[in-house]
């Protein structure tokens, strides 16, 4: 005899989604996406386009009673010729907001990056496959499955053996993050365990996470996204794709700054923003990028190639980035009592570089990842700091964490 459920497959709708700002209906199901697609028309470059597809924060939110739960998707993996496959994405599954299961999909789409210095690559095509969590806990719970935070990922098909129902309203303020890779999550093992997720948890707030790796760049289209994303706190991370892109001088970087932040306040006027600046990277705190990768030893490590003389000329290392920063928001913070600025180093400094190094000099391990969560929910969602108030949701709020439009 058969030992399958009885299956009850629910469609993969917008409507089960947080933590996005668009999807798109393809041949294989819906996929997430984290711009929307009159800011994707305006992405430069392959890098941006592939980094805004992959999911972080990303996840399907429902009510049920299932013990078992599968989802179909199709993958679309990442890796880099020369070097071994990373690990299959994890999706976590929360129930009542403890991790309880996780899974992963093995085959799907695989993009591999031929050069790394152009980005240039080449798309395999592959089949979708089956996450599957078993032995949930009985009875009626809220249940999230966080996406994999590294891997594009097409929702196809939600299999559950018990009906599945809109999850209810927990009245929590939505919190809007802009950053780099260590806000994607570069280096965190699953998609709930990257520094935002962990410090959303924290605060227990809904997470919007618009950390795109390698390109937190001040582009005008991700502040005009964010400008019309409904959201009750707001952070931007802002310096070291910057600085390790060698993107801007000083000249360029100052009015970016305003411009970026002038947007924000357009259609945020009075909510709580942070200006975090970069977390301590020592090898660029006193020399201006290009950030190269350095293969010496057989591990990958990135340096700097930039002169520090160079920077009297207005040429950007994290130091000059920061002093830059904290100048503006206290001159802004003049006329916008609800602007504040975070030195990164809080979260992430030189007691922490000695106990959690960087492998790779510029990216935390996932023990790095937990310390700048903590240290981010003390100084930020903790008492006395700047999300610390919890105003009542409005009923615009309370829909930020899903999205607008459907492509």
């Amino acid at each position: 005899m058969s030992t399958e459920p009885d299956w009850i497959t629910t469609p993969v709708t917008a409507d089960l989604l947080r933590g996005f700002l668009d999807v798109e209906e393809t041949a294989h199901g819906l996929l997430p996406h984290r711009l929307p697609a009159w800011a994707r028309r305006q992405i430069p470059d392959d890098r941006l386009a592939q980094a805004e597809a992959q999911p972080s924060g990303v996840r399907l939110v429902f009510r049920t009673r299932a013990t078992t739960v599968e989802l179909d998707a199709l993958p679309t993996k990442r890796v880099y010729q020369g070097f071994p496959a990373p690990a299959d994405g994890v999706y976590d599954l929360m129930a009542d907001g403890r991790l309880t299961a996780q899974a992963t999909v093995p085959g799907g789409n695989v993009y591999t990056v031929t050069d790394m210095v152009t980005q240039s690559a080449e798309l395999t095509e592959g089949p979708a496959g089956t996450a599957r969590f078993t032995g949930l806990p009985a009875g009626d719970k809220d249940v999230e499955i966080w996406l994999p935070h590294t891997e594009i990922t097409e929702l196809v098909a939600l299999r559950t053996d018990a009906p599945v129902e809109r999850a209810r309203d927990r009245g929590r303020r939505v919190w809007m993050h802009h950053g780099s890779s260590i806000s994607h999550g570069s280096n965190a093992t699953h998609p709930t365990a990257t520094w935002p997720a962990l410090a959303a948890a924290e605060g227990q707030v809904e997470l919007v996470n618009l950390g795109f790796g390698g390109s937190a760049l001040l582009d005008p289209f991700t502040a005009r996204a964010m400008r019309d994303t409904p959201a009750d706190l707001i952070s931007v991370k802002i310096g070291i794709n910057i600085v390790n892109a060698d993107a801007m001088r000083l000249r360029a970087f100052t009015p970016a700054v305003h411009g970026f932040l002038d947007t924000l306040r357009e259609g945020h006027p009075s909510t709580p923003l942070l200006v975090v600046s970069a977390l301590l990277c020592p090898v660029q705190e006193d020399t201006p990028g290009p950030l190269a990768p350095d293969f010496d030893g057989g591990t990958l490590r990135f340096r700097a190639t930039g002169d520090p003389a160079e920077r009297a000329a207005g040429r950007l290392a994290l130091g000059v980035v920061r002093a830059e920063l904290a100048r503006i928001v206290a001159q802004r913070a003049a006329e916008d009592p609800h602007l504040h600025y975070l030195d990164g180093r809080e979260l992430y400094g030189e007691r922490e570089y000695a106990r959690f190094p960087l492998p790779d000099e510029v990216h935390p391990d996932p023990a790095g990842h937990r310390r700048i969560a903590e240290n981010f929910g003390r100084l930020v969602f903790g008492p006395g700091g700047p999300f610390a108030a919890a105003p009542p949701v409005t009923d615009a709020s309370r829909s930020a964490s899903g999205c607008g439009t459907v492509e």
